[in-house]
């Protein structure tokens, strides 16, 4: 299922969780990490745990943020597997070798508690020095619970000692959109979903949007939410228009036409098949994200 947005959401705060659900965000991040103070890891756990455990409708998808299996990561999961997250995104790997081995954690725990269904992961993929190197390894490591790759440049400057992640005109510094650039291409030659990172400024809705517009046309096919604000930006951004699905549906008939032919015209243009995958890729989009609101295309 195509998810265009994942909102965090505390986990130890209450009044956020309640309202979570009805931000209209994809899935919620029931985070356990860096939006929880260490005195109350525990308790948030707990919140997290019986949050999960609460009856629901099925949407929005329900994921958790761990902490890093060296500091609390284990116990969170031995936690919360037993409420059944649709997810889990775990923080600050090094590479694939991370997810194997929380995926062999899962193993034991959905065992241990009956659970049918194989909860996914989400990596945040270059958190760490080590990460970016580990990107082109993603491909070559049997990963079946992995859902698609994020990338997060906080903590990545934060681990470099550096004092900004962005240029003098505020974009993306060298450093971050060459890990960012590299995270998306590992998550399509995986063949999973490339989730752009956070934009931090809540406030800046047209910022927001020209961003998203641009991360989408590169490739991503969703983003990450801090406040419930962003959630309807990020929606609209990441689902195709009706403009681009109309003309998606014009490129497949017009293929469709000429069975057997590798090249067509349409409006003076001459279209290959390249054209027509891309084409499909959008109308499957469109189908996934109808198929989650329940309405049709």
């Amino acid at each position: 299922m195509s998810l265009r947005s994942f909102l965090f959401v505390p986990g130890d705060s209450e009044k956020k969780l309640a309202k979570g659900a009805g931000a209209g965000a994809d899935a919620l991040i029931l985070d356990l990490e860096d939006s929880v103070a260490p005195a109350r890891k525990a308790l948030a756990r707990d919140m997290v745990r019986d949050y999960l455990a609460a009856p629901r409708s099925g949407t929005p998808e329900l994921w958790v943020r761990v902490n890093p299996l060296a500091d609390g990561g284990l116990d969170d999961l031995v936690c919360v597997v037993r409420a059944a997250p649709d997810g889990i995104v775990v923080p600050k790997v090094d590479g694939p070798a991370d997810l194997v081995r929380v995926g062999h954690f899962l193993d034991a725990l959905e065992k241990r508690d009956g659970i049918g269904k194989e909860i996914r992961l989400l990596p945040v993929a270059t958190e760490t020095p080590r990460a970016p190197f580990g990107l082109a390894h993603y491909h070559d490591t049997p990963l079946p619970r992995l859902y698609g790759l994020t990338w997060g440049a906080e903590d990545l400057s934060t681990a470099l000692g550096a004092s900004t992640n962005r240029d003098p005109e505020g974009r993306w510094a060298f450093t971050y959109r060459m890990v960012r650039s590299h995270c998306l291409l590992a998550a399509k030659a995986c063949g999973v979903a490339a989730i752009e990172t956070l934009y931090a400024d809540f406030r800046d809705d047209a910022g927001l949007r020209a961003d998203c517009v641009e991360a989408s046309r590169e490739g991503f096919t969703g983003r990450i939410a801090i406040h419930p604000d962003q959630v309807a930006s990020i929606n609209e951004a990441f689902s195709p228009s009706q403009a681009e699905i109309a003309h998606a549906e014009r490129v497949v008939g017009v293929f469709s036409a000429s069975p057997g032919i590798g090249v067509v015209g349409l409006d003076g243009k001459m279209l290959d098949i390249p054209h027509l995958r891309q084409a499909e890729q959008v109308l499957a989009r469109a189908a996934a994200i109808a198929a989650r609101r329940g309405t049709p295309v």
